[in-house]
């Protein structure tokens, strides 16, 4: 089965598609053998993305942001979830796989069992809360009482001296384990070294995650004309990627006209015109696995100076693919984009992401990172199994206009396939097709009509 491809989003009987049995167990297996290559005894989690990657649990991505939940793994141990009471419960009802284990030092030394799971002496699935970011009382003892479990299990198995590595973290918290005796080191290295290359069925997840936004670019071009507002076009986007079951529009980046350089990064309310360059990126998660997508349009009709710099940037785009295979270095991929001052800007930090790859997976801007920044003196080396997106840029000659592209790629066993297969290979224009008495109006014009004609230049 090519992972690659994509199949229906439900599940059948009939079909294999994305096994979440075989996904929850590799990236368990994944994570805990770089645990065994590491430094430390065990890793405990507060990022949202770190904490499903270990423990396949979920309750919302209203929690993303609250570091109100976490989760520990230990290298005697499978995970433990401490989460809001009702979605511990929930857990306990729905996720089985918190109450099994691969570890004999957790299991139930009295429970039959079979084949490489046992049931455990304790659930995974528990009741806990971090301090809500600060709004409970610090007298309340939130934190000491965050320590004390972690400290429990360290405790119980033989680990309370070893290193903690932690990915992210309050200082309330980070206090109280210091307190309790832990040692706390950074531990979001060895979650991003397991993430870094992708299973079979994340592969699968993620191609079905891009399939979603090639239908949300084709609705956007269909939709894209003057008069529209950019914050038009993310509520078109976002309601075509949730109609479909993504579980999360994280953000729909809207640039249009003079916003297009320098890039803000951020969508507004501007009416979009005619002859308007429109670039946007998509940003959402398909069971919990994301997309960065750019595209960029014409609206009505395109000048030469759009037409140009779009050309630079699919040129840039193309020749960064060329070189992706297993054995490459991000290194090889940013030596064929341009230096910052190349295009406007004075060094590499403050042109930082225009010309730029990364990892994605269940978050974005995961390993490996290209970039003119770092990849010439910290290369990484491409392998089979990874997944990132290339991003690229170019302001046009105008002053105004610019080109965004991004196409997420495969890493193959002798190359790469591009999973991001809404056209891009050459500027589309969108919205109506305009028509004077001397035909059809070219698409290829000024925005300003004078500048389109003999006279208007001047005579030139």
């Amino acid at each position: 089965m090519k992972s690659t491809g994509t199949t229906g989003m439900n599940a059948v009987d009939w079909e294999a598609r994305v096994d979440f049995d075989r996904l929850r167990t590799d990236r368990l297996l994944r994570l805990k053998a770089e645990l065994d290559r590491s430094d430390v005894g065990a890793l405990l989690a507060f990022d949202f993305s770190n904490i499903r990657y270990m423990s396949a649990t979920h309750i919302g991505t209203w929690a993303m942001d609250k570091l109100i939940r976490f989760a520990l793994i230990t290298r005697k141990t499978d995970p433990i979830v401490w989460d809001f009471g009702s979605a511990a419960k929930h857990h306990s009802l729905y996720n089985p796989w918190l109450d099994h284990t691969h570890s004999e030092a957790d299991a139930d030394p009295h429970a039959p069992h079979h084949g490489a799971t046992r049931p455990r002496l304790e659930s995974g699935a528990r009741a806990g809360i971090s301090t809500l970011r600060g709004a409970f009382p610090p007298e309340a003892g939130i934190a000491d009482e965050v320590a004390a479990k972690i400290k429990r299990e360290l405790e119980k198995f033989g680990l309370l001296n070893e290193p903690l590595g932690v990915d992210v973290i309050e200082l309330p918290i980070l206090f109280a384990l210091q307190r309790a005796g832990i040692t706390v080191v950074d531990g979001q290295q060895v979650f991003m070294e397991a993430r870094r290359i992708k299973t079979g069925d994340e592969i699968r997840l993620l191609a079905q995650a891009a399939s979603m936004v090639d239908a949300a670019y084709e609705n956007l071009y269909e939709f894209l004309r003057p008069g529209v507002r950019e914050n038009e076009t993310v509520g078109l986007v976002a309601k075509t990627l949730y109609d479909l079951g993504s579980e999360y529009v994280e953000g729909v980046n809207a640039i249009s006209g003079e916003r297009c350089s320098p890039h803000p990064h951020v969508f507004s309310d501007r009416l979009i015109r005619p002859g308007d360059p429109a670039f946007f990126d998509i940003l959402h998660s398909y069971n919990g696995y994301r997309t960065c997508y750019y595209r960029t349009f014409a609206v009505g009709s395109a000048s030469q100076a759009q037409k140009d710099a779009y050309t630079r940037a699919r040129e840039y785009m193309d020749r960064a693919i060329a070189l992706v295979k297993p054995g490459a270095t991000t290194a090889d991929i940013v030596a064929v984009w341009p230096k910052a001052e190349e295009f406007g800007f004075p060094n590499e930090e403050a042109a930082f992401a225009l010309q730029y790859g990364h990892g994605v997976g269940l978050s974005i801007w995961e390993k490996p990172i290209f970039s003119r920044l770092t990849s010439f003196d910290h290369p990484e080396v491409l392998e089979e199994g990874m997944v990132f997106a290339l991003e690229t840029y170019w302001p046009a000659a105008d002053g105004w206009g610019a080109a965004r592209i991004e196409e997420e790629v495969v890493v193959t066993k002798d190359g790469c396939e591009v999973i991001t297969k809404f056209p891009a290979e050459e500027l589309l224009v969108a919205g109506k097709r305009y028509y004077s008495v001397g035909g059809e109006l070219s698409t290829l014009r000024d925005s300003q009509s004078h500048l389109n004609t003999f006279d208007g230049r001047g005579g030139r």
